[in-house]
């Protein structure tokens, strides 16, 4: 293939994947943006395999099949084991890999001595290669530690060392003065692995310090920094696709962490330096009261009576894959007549749209599942709430100053009229605070596994 024919090819492919985008932000197309996207990957990959560079290779062509045929068998077992209440540990861990691909690219063309260069350029070069490595090693730890909390191996606790903003900034001082160093010297091997270690030891820190009320946000923002990092290594490898592809992810990345920080009432800022400004307060977990159990089929009754009923599912119907029950529900309450709702909180799960992937998946129509600001005000309008696996996001705390969740926007499920919480247990939720909900006098708690409950209130109605 010509050098113009690949040139056009990852135009094509450029363009598919700002179509992708686009699909994305709507549910009803989000299945078309998918199949832009993989065209668009695909037209990506068979351009850069018959590319003169690639092309021109003896032995390292089929070290690059073969590698290729090994990434796609491993990607499709996973895919097709993978669950969905998996997904959001998946993206983490496929994040790392992006992250450790951008620190082996930057390493290895700094080993490659093969170009010659300009004074001029090889400074670039090597800014290149040092700033490469660096947001690679990052995204690498980083993503393993959010890999970690969302997979329950670590404690969703946030890690508070004692000076830890100081320690971050002096890693990145320390980080910028041998990047000054590294360029001035033409390279130095030393530097160049110092910086590394220093990066890998603050990614892990960075994401470390941040609590699990946050780590969807984290999801995201460790999505931003691979972009930036395959963005990158499209600079070292000389790859204009891979700089645009690198420059979508991040810029899109980082906008949705935005959009999701704001949802949260946290700081952009505060967030991706580690938590900063939002040190939290410790919080009283006693039980503050007595709960009222309930059964299924009080439950069944309640719904009957209803006119109104809002459901707002979180991490706990993913865990229980409980949203093929809660459709049997919805559709047999809306057969009677029952106006029907779901109520999604921006960051319910782990992983941004987690809840409205799931509902989808079970074919739940997509204008009766909401925004948490399309529904707040509806609350006190309504007869029964059934909330199924939340906690943090319905959690009346947010509205206490001094709680670690204080001041995120929170579903007023408390409003209505009845309220019924689907729980395994009294545990609290990930953020690690009590919910005073399960106390008040309108709530009721239906204990025991989300999907077996659905399936005895679908049965009693």
């Amino acid at each position: 293939m010509q050098a113009g024919m690949v040139i056009t090819a990852y135009i094509i492919a450029a363009v598919l994947f700002i179509m992708a985008l686009g699909g994305l932000s709507q549910q009803e197309s989000a299945k078309r943006g998918i199949w832009f996207g993989i065209i668009g990957m695909g037209i990506a990959l068979v351009a850069t395999l018959l590319s003169p560079k690639v092309m021109g290779l003896t032995t390292g062509l089929s070290y690059i099949i073969i590698a290729m045929l090994i990434g796609a068998a491993i990607g499709i077992y996973m895919a097709k084991r993978v669950a969905m209440t998996e997904m959001p540990e998946l993206v983490a861990i496929l994040h790392s890999f992006v992250g450790l691909a951008a620190v082996f690219v930057g390493i290895n063309s700094y080993l490659d001595h093969s170009q010659e260069l300009t004074p001029v350029m090889k400074n670039i070069h090597l800014v290149e290669v040092f700033l490469g490595v660096f947001i690679g090693a990052v995204t690498f730890t980083g993503s393993l530690v959010a890999f970690g909390k969302l997979r329950g191996i670590m404690s969703s606790k946030a890690l508070n060392l004692p000076q830890r903003h100081k320690l971050n900034l002096l890693a990145l001082v320390v980080s910028a003065v041998m990047l000054v160093q590294f360029v001035n010297q033409g390279g130095n091997d030393t530097h160049l692995m110092v910086m590394t270690f220093i990066a890998l030891v603050f990614g892990w820190h960075l994401v470390a310090s941040i609590g699990g009320a946050d780590m969807p946000v984290v999801v995201s923002m460790l999505n931003s920094y691979s972009g930036w990092a395959a963005a990158a290594a499209g600079f070292l490898l000389g790859n204009d696709l891979l700089i645009v592809t690198g420059a979508l992810v991040g810029s899109s990345g980082a906008i949705l962490s935005y959009i999701m920080c704001r949802a949260m009432n946290r700081s952009f800022i505060s967030v991706i330096a580690g938590g900063f400004g939002n040190d939290p307060i410790a919080s009283d977990d006693e039980e503050e009261g007595e709960v009222q159990a309930t059964s299924a089929e009080e439950v069944a009754s309640l719904l009957t009576n209803a006119k109104s009923v809002v459901i707002t599912p979180g991490y706990g119907m993913a865990v229980a894959q409980a949203q093929y029950q809660v459709q049997d529900i919805t559709q047999k309450l809306r057969a009677q007549g029952v106006d029907v709702r779901f109520g999604i909180h921006p960051v319910a799960g782990r992983l941004p749209g987690h809840m409205n992937v799931l509902l989808a998946e079970a074919k739940v129509p997509y204008d009766i599942v909401l925004e948490m600001d399309e529904i707040n005000d509806d609350f006190t309008s309504t007869d029964v709430v059934l909330v199924i696996g939340a906690n943090d996001t319905v959690n009346p705390a947010a509205k206490k100053p001094g709680s670690p969740i204080a001041g995120m926007p929170v579903l007023e499920v408390w409003h209505a009229k009845n309220v019924v919480v689907f729980k395994r247990g009294m545990a609290s939720g990930y953020a690690g605070v009590q919910n005073p909900l399960f106390f008040m006098d309108n709530t009721k708690m239906l204990f025991g596994d989300a999907k077996a409950s659905c399936d005895q209130i679908a049965s009693n109605l």
